[in-house]
């Protein structure tokens, strides 16, 4: 009952910790572990041990999974020279270079308890940087390499302390060393491979969505057991298996699977996640209780743990300039990683739960254990606030660009447009009898999607787009049908399921509106498109400057409204959008064939191609 009790105010507090990180606009894990500080000193707090196996059997797969499953496999492949140097090279140097300093510093631990405590603290968190780094807004490259660095460097750390543990109790060579490596990477790469390939053959076969999500639940957990078993990487298992299973969602799961998996899974990972910063902050009154009973001077203590502290920030900084010193090297200016990117990527190396997690495997019977845990926790807290709080401020000293709204926006228009325009070709193909007029009502619903991606990209202050109209009056609809609905079942004269049914409609409908209001004001406008990148026709015709009294005359002519101005970049002429009820920059390229048009809104500066399909 105790345990129960202790788990749902567990849960409570990081529900309500969350909120008021968000009002205070602070990461959470940095509010959670100083709540968890101050709360593990309270007399009616009952002390918690964070033990290594609930962290390392429980926490650590569902966590590492959630996040991989969200992580783009291309992204990972464009950038796995950078990932591999900082999970592996990088995690190898920080635990040499931090032994080197424990041994100067407290030699009487011994070699392979130095580097035992140098694995400890080496990995960076891939909760702690992804949620610092998704929140202020870093480029997506960085943040790539920050999750998939974070999702490997796990295996490298564990197999370099399970190493030294090993070393403490009897000698062991180098050879065994390597051996040890090569079955934790090549066991847990081919394990992680079975599972994905086991996993989709399943999914393929199943249509309910509710087993669907049963199967991924147990997913993570299987993987990292059965390479444990084998004494493989049961991380780099689930990292494999959650990048594929995630990569191949599109072909091997149906809509209402994938559905379902994302919002268990968001769920999932948001109270464990925060969860794990809680339980670092309990363990704190009990580690300092320790070492009241050291043998070793306060001073002492805190000059290497300090030291510790500083080295780890200090060789990951350095390592990562080096790196991309040498990579730059043998790369054209245009490929080269700004040097603000990677001040921010060797700035991000917060420690997390798995830092806490290893220290506790380290045997009690080793010299200054409780020393060893109060370095662990000072790395796990220093960097989270020291680098955690700090890292807002970097960046915007040193103008590192956070993704654009605007290209996001021109970008999800582009991509939706060629949809649309791949469904209307096989529309084309079919072969059937239309006598109510589907294809007209099918062709009306695709132009309103791809009608408000475009909107969306409207600077333009002062209209309602004919997107926001219908959302803003749909989702009154919505509410009045569901109130109706409400009044339908207090009467108790419909079946409750048909009730649920219906409701469960109307939610979904409300849910995929495009409400492009909300959003608009953050799209700003990006620069003027001088690159067409491969379409031959964006290159002929590069952006022009539209005069501020541009207007559409057929649009005049005709006595129709405008909604948004196109200028055709061939012959001069303005027209209006596909928004607007004439259509007339639309009918112009199919008048003229010309081919390339910019938008002549205030503010909006991109071109579109009609004939590739492709904007600039």
């Amino acid at each position: 009952m105790e345990t129960v009790f202790l788990l749902v105010a567990i849960a409570i507090t990081v529900i309500a910790g969350t909120a008021l990180s968000e009002r205070l606009r602070i990461a959470a894990p940095m509010l959670l572990i100083a709540v968890g500080i101050v709360a593990s000193y309270l007399p009616f707090i009952p002390e918690i041990h964070l033990e290594p196996e609930v962290v390392l059997l429980g926490l650590l797969p569902p966590l590492l999974y959630s996040t991989a499953i969200q992580t783009s496999l291309l992204d990972v492949r464009a950038n796995v020279g950078n990932v591999l140097q900082l999970s592996v090279v990088l995690v190898v140097v920080t635990t040499a270079a931090v032994a080197c300093v424990v041994m100067w510093l407290l030699p009487s631990v011994g070699w392979p308890v130095a580097v035992a405590i140098g694995a400890v603290v080496a990995p960076p968190d891939a909760v702690a940087a992804t949620a610092v780094a998704r929140r202020i807004g870093l480029p997506r490259r960085v943040v790539t390499i920050l999750e998939a660095e974070s999702l490997l460097n796990d295996a490298t750390a564990l197999v370099a302390l399970r190493t030294a543990i090993a070393a403490i109790a009897a000698t062991v060579s180098v050879g065994a060393i390597e051996f040890d490596f090569l079955r934790a990477a090549g066991g847990g790469l081919i394990i992680g491979l079975l599972v994905f390939i086991v996993v989709a053959w399943v999914r393929r076969r199943l249509e309910n969505p509710l087993l669907d999500t049963a199967v991924s639940f147990v997913t993570p957990f299987a993987a990292y057991l059965i390479a444990e078993r084998i004494h493989s990487s049961g991380v780099i298992a689930v990292v494999v298996a959650g990048i594929l299973l995630g990569h191949k969602a599109p072909i091997i799961q149906n809509a209402r699977s994938r559905i379902t998996e994302t919002i268990t899974w968001r769920t999932i990972a948001f109270l464990l996640e925060n969860a794990v910063f809680l339980l670092i902050g309990l363990q704190t009154r009990s580690i300092l209780a320790a070492i009241a009973e050291s043998d070793l001077s306060i001073g002492r203590v805190i000059l290497v743990c300090l030291a510790v502290l500083a080295c780890v920030i200090v060789v990951r900084v350095g390592f990562v300039f080096a790196q991309q010193g040498i990579r730059d090297a043998f790369r054209p200016p245009s490929e080269r990683m700004p040097r603000s990117s990677s001040f921010v990527i060797g700035w991000a190396g917060m420690r997390g739960v798995v830092t806490l997690a290893a220290a506790l495997l380290i045997p009690e019977t080793v010299p200054h254990h409780e020393v060893l845990l109060l370095i662990a926790l000072t790395v796990v807290v220093g960097t989270l606030f020291g680098q955690g709080l700090t890292l807002p401020l970097i960046t915007r000293a040193l103008k590192v660009d956070a993704p654009d709204p605007a290209s996001d926006a021109l970008a999800r228009a582009t991509v939706l447009q060629q949809a649309a325009d791949a469904g209307l070709r096989r529309l084309n193909e079919l072969d059937f009898d239309d006598q109510t007029g589907v294809v007209d009502q099918i062709r009306t619903r695709l132009d309103q999607r791809t009608f408000a991606a475009w909107e969306r990209l409207s600077t333009t202050t002062g209209a309602e787009s004919p997107s926001d109209l219908y959302a803003r009056i749909r989702i009154e609809m919505i509410d009045a049908e569901r109130a109706r609905v409400l009044e339908i079942r207090s009467e108790g004269r419909v079946p409750s399921d048909v009730v649920r049914e219906v409701l469960g409609m109307l939610d979904l409908e409300e849910s995929m509106i495009d409400v492009s209001a909300e959003t608009r004001e953050f799209v700003r406008a990006a620069p003027l498109g001088e690159d067409g990148g491969d379409c031959p026709d964006l290159l002929d015709y590069p952006a022009v400057e539209t005069a501020k009294d541009a207007f559409c005359q057929r649009c005049r002519d005709e006595g129709t409204h405008t909604v948004a101005l196109r200028q055709c970049l061939v012959c001069g002429n303005v027209a209006c959008c596909d928004s607007s009820p004439g259509q007339h920059a639309t009918a112009h390229f199919h008048d003229t064939g010309h081919a390339v048009m910019e938008s002549a809104e205030p503010g909006e500066n991109w071109r579109w191609c009609y004939v590739h399909l492709k904007t600039s």
